[in-house]
């Protein structure tokens, strides 16, 4: 089992968006995948999936033992192999190691192939809490200074808290913008955050109409082909850069 914790060191990268259409793209490749979300109070992946009536455990039901980690996630309807756990609607009275005791259940559970953990923004403690519970790291940013800046710290804090394995994605990608003279391009993005690189996503007004409608990404947009190829490369293939035209 592989578990990735998805990261970004400021809030707007569309790291939730990354975590829901990397997770249905592994499912569509036949894997099973268990997306989790760690942004406590925040609570947004289930909505991302269309599956806030779905979500009637969180994760720290099974921490705590309420719930047996089979009876708290969630399949999603519509794509089988892709399995929700939804973060609680408070942060009062959560262990600091609860994410950490779920993600330890599903290893010994042997039912899925990849963990996502879709991490509160910024470089909190429930951000670290998130990255405890996991062995990987994948950074979201989007291609621009501040971003890439803050996916610098990021770096930074997973490696002082153990991490050798992180990969970037940078997201919300726009042709136009990175030829032009004030925007990074896709090598200055990498050298600018330190990371190798796992994948460009790009700007898709089908993201955003999925999202305002609970749907997941229909399989010609390119966000959508962007997370398979991202997949593909998580299962171990290679996979070129998917090809924007400017």
């Amino acid at each position: 089992m592989e578990c990735i914790v998805i990261a970004s060191g400021k809030g707007g990268t569309g790291k939730t968006t990354v975590t829901a259409g990397v997770g249905a793209a592994l499912a569509a490749r036949g894997l099973t995948c268990l997306v989790i979300d760690a942004d406590v109070g925040v609570r947004s992946l289930d909505l991302t999936l269309g599956m806030y009536d779905n979500a009637l455990f969180d994760f720290t039901d099974v921490a705590e033992n309420r719930a047996g980690l089979s009876d708290a996630v969630a399949e999603h309807p519509e794509r089988p192999g892709l399995f929700l756990l939804a973060a609680p609607l408070s942060p009062q009275g959560i262990a600091p190691d609860a994410l950490r005791r779920v993600t330890d259940a599903a290893m010994h559970a042997g039912t899925f192939d990849f963990v996502l953990i879709d991490a509160p923004a910024g470089l909190g403690t429930e951000f670290r809490r998130a990255a405890y519970a996991a062995d990987r790291a994948v950074v979201v940013a989007t291609p621009d200074i501040i971003s890439l800046r803050s996916a610098d710290r990021t770096v930074a804090l997973l490696e002082e808290i153990g991490f050798d394995q992180y990969k970037l994605i940078v997201n919300r990608v726009r042709p136009k913008m990175i030829s032009r003279n004030n925007t990074p391009n896709i090598d200055d993005a990498m050298d600018m955050a330190g990371l190798p690189l796992l994948g460009i996503v790009p700007e898709d007004e089908n993201v955003l109409i999925s999202g305002a409608s609970g749907q997941l990404l229909p399989p010609h947009a390119l966000a959508a082909r962007a997370f398979s190829n991202i997949a593909a490369r998580l299962d171990a293939q290679e996979v070129p850069l998917l090809k924007l035209r400017g």
